[in-house]
């Protein structure tokens, strides 16, 4: 075995010991509960969630494929800094969807001490702050692809 071998194995098992601890402290309260949420979850992100973002991607790309001149802003194609704060703003919106939606406010006042008042408005300024730092990246690659 190799120096870099050995490392790799010992970060693996040092990543297995925290899934490990993370594991017993997540079980160690309702193991019911936390396990419907996983199923729960599963079961809706592959029925509900996935198809549903995957037919909106492959519709967008089918539609771009039948008006190529659509596909492309100055010549860089503008999909991707559509998807990557897209997908970055859904999986916050994902995990962080009780607080955001307040449904559980409740619940988190009572764990923190904290109102989840904030949370919207923080969701849509990372959101909005994400789509700028996209729109002004595309900018600048449409800038430089246009340079003689």
């Amino acid at each position: 075995m190799t120096r870099r071998e050995g490392v790799q194995l010992l970060a693996l098992l040092a990543s297995f010991v925290v899934a490990g601890y993370a594991g017993v402290r997540l079980l160690a309260g309702d193991v019911i509960g936390t396990g419907a949420w996983f199923v729960g979850s599963a079961v809706v992100h592959d029925l509900v969630l996935f198809p549903l973002y995957a037919g909106i991607d492959a519709a967008l790309v089918m539609l771009l494929r039948r008006r190529p001149g659509w596909a492309t802003v100055a010549g860089v194609r503008w999909l991707n800094y559509l998807r990557v704060p897209a997908v970055i703003s859904g999986l916050l919106l994902l995990v962080w969807s009780p607080l955001i939606l307040r449904v559980s406010d409740g619940a988190y006042h009572a764990a923190s001490g904290l109102s989840a008042q904030p949370f919207l408005p923080r969701w849509f300024a990372v959101t909005v702050i994400l789509f700028a730092i996209s729109a002004v990246t595309l900018l600048v690659r449409a800038l430089q692809s246009a340079e003689p």
